[in-house]
């Protein structure tokens, strides 16, 4: 155990690499505190409608910088970096690389977990319909989704010439974005660690969900020769060393999925607590201690995380909603409803409830607990008093109803409600978001007045990794909190839930899928509007009409 030789004790880092940003922070092992940290944006390229990628080098340069500002943050605190005794790793999951173990350099971009080119590779994997889209769940826990890398990999097999020539001369390497942040850090070209750990894993499509490795059969379905897939070790142990930088020698010792992290982040280290992160998307985790429950309510399976390579692995049910802060920066660059993100909230308070808007957000299709890929964004409830501000309510307020949706299906697959959700990530800044959360899912919310929660948890596993041992468990304290209860009647809650029920429906079948046997609808339940990006463009431009011919000001 490295000594304590600052006035903080042991400090511990921790790398948080998000779909948008990459981050670096150091925390004080002995009180979770954040001392410092540094945060690059990280772009997003869009070759195409529903395709989204990621440079793989600026993501890893990104963490370079991250790391070197955040450390010469400390020189200036007057706190040496020298007193960081370890790091670990979080990261956007899914988000799949392939690069050529040679050279180094990633043989394609990034496909984002967001990415939805693959909705042709989820139809051959279902042979047209031939089987249902639940039909490796048992195996690996999860639905044929585009969200999940195997598919990601079919495709860059099938569609980019040198990741076939790589894999034909066995120097093709895939990772998710931890593997490829761990092999670089430790080498890269120069004996970089091929790893990843059991959470990201059991994002691929590829892990068997029991016995926590590839499984053969699975690989075999994907057509993905495992040659090119990472070591699977646990979240909590030392991996290796940092090669270079001010770390150089500093062991990486902690490796979760963002949306893990964060379950650890939160203590919610005993069966039946939960937690939800409010990102780019948003993600509920319930944990079902050492049980694998596979749902049958469009819920996904997942590892929670493995403290150690001798640890139990503790499982966890999860809802996956696509679309979430990712709507509010639609709104502001796309509409220009918005000015800032931050605008929302009192945009959002201005309107009231009456003339309420529904906005269901699929611009990805819509994921748990529908998984339909052919659903897409739809706006119901326009008039002509309709004003920004209703459209701003209702894409916040879409959130709200997406986890209640996930609470309901949780509910079923585990017999009982939730007494109270765990919420982080950066849009529990807003206070009307979570007041309508607790509103209309009928439960307390509680929000941590620390906000980095997924950081710590990455911190927490690096720092009480065996031959670490600087971060005890068992005296880990929650961190303070606020907590917004619920101020209106089951009868107005379940009147607006119902509503936004029918807004879903309205949303379904707007990619044509005839073989997909998935759909799982009735005929006479279909619907059919415009979708909201013309919809509400059209809308504006008579709302702006309008607004000439009486001059008066919409916003």
């Amino acid at each position: 155990m490295t000594p304590q030789r600052g006035r903080f004790g042991p400090l511990v880092g921790s790398i948080d690499e998000g779909t948008s940003s990459t981050r670096f922070l150091v925390f004080a092992a002995k009180t979770a505190e954040v001392l410092t940290y540094h945060q690059v944006s990280i772009p997003h390229i869009t070759p195409k409608e529903g395709w989204v990628e990621q440079d793989p080098e600026v993501i890893l340069h990104s963490v370079i910088e991250t790391i070197n500002v955040t450390c010469d943050n400390l020189i200036k605190l007057d706190i040496s970096p020298e007193d960081i005794v370890a790091t670990g790793i979080t990261n956007q999951r899914e988000t799949t690389v392939v690069w050529d173990s040679v050279t180094g350099k990633p043989l394609h971009n990034a496909l984002v977990w967001l990415d939805m080119r693959t909705a042709s590779t989820v139809d051959q994997i279902l042979q047209n319909g031939k089987r249902h889209k639940n039909f490796l769940k048992n195996v690996c826990g999860l639905p044929v989704s585009t969200y999940f890398s195997a598919l990601k990999i079919r495709w860059l097999i099938d569609n980019v010439k040198a990741v076939r020539k790589a894999i034909a001369e066995n120097r093709c390497l895939f990772g998710t974005i931890d593997t490829w942040l761990i092999w670089n850090l430790t080498g890269g070209v120069n004996g970089g660690l091929h790893l990843t750990d059991v959470t990201n894993a059991s994002r691929t499509m590829l892990m068997n969900i029991d016995t926590l490795q590839w499984d053969p059969q699975l690989c075999k379905i994907f057509d993905i020769p495992m040659s090119i897939l990472p070591e699977i070790r646990s979240s909590s142990e030392i991996y290796g060393y940092i090669s270079e930088s001010v770390l150089k020698g500093i062991p990486i010792s902690g490796c979760l999925g963002d949306q893990q992290a964060a379950l650890v982040g939160q203590m919610c280290f005993h069966q039946g607590q939960a937690k939800s992160t409010y990102g780019t998307g948003c993600f509920l985790l319930y944990n079902t201690g050492t049980a694998i429950v596979q749902s049958n309510h469009g819920l996904l399976t997942t590892v929670g995380y493995q403290l150690g390579k001798d640890a139990p692995p503790i499982y966890a049910l999860e809802g996956s909603i696509a679309i979430a802060g990712v709507a509010m920066q639609w709104l502001r660059d796309n509409l220009g409803v918005i000015k800032n993100v931050a605008d929302s909230m009192d945009l959002a308070q201005s309107v009231g409830e009456v003339g309420a808007v529904y906005f269901v957000p699929a611009f990805s299709g819509l994921y748990a607990p529908y998984w339909r890929k052919d659903a897409r964004s739809v706006i119901c409830g326009l008039t002509e008093e309709t004003m920004p501000g209703h459209i701003v309510r209702g894409a916040l307020e879409s959130v709200a109803f997406q986890v209640r949706d996930i609470l309901e299906a949780m509910a079923l697959d585990c017999g009982y409600p939730l007494q109270k959700l765990l919420v982080d990530g950066g849009m529990t800044a807003n206070n009307f978001l979570m007041q309508i959360q607790a509103d209309y899912c009928g439960i307390p919310v509680v929000r941590p007045l620390m906000s980095e929660t997924t950081s710590l948890g990455a911190a927490i596993a690096a720092g009480n990794a065996k031959g670490v041992e600087v971060w005890e468990l068992d005296n880990v304290q929650a961190v303070p909190s606020d907590i917004f209860i619920p101020s209106i009647s089951e009868d107005q809650r379940d009147i607006r839930y119902s509503r936004w029920k029918m807004a879903i429906a309205r949303s379904l079948d707007w990619v044509e899928d005839q073989n997909d046997e998935n759909t799982d609808q009735d005929e006479s339940a279909k619907f059919h509007t415009l979708p909201a990006s013309l919809f509400i463009i059209g809308s504006f431009a008579l709302l702006a009409l309008a607004n000439t011919i009486s001059k008066t000001s919409l916003i």
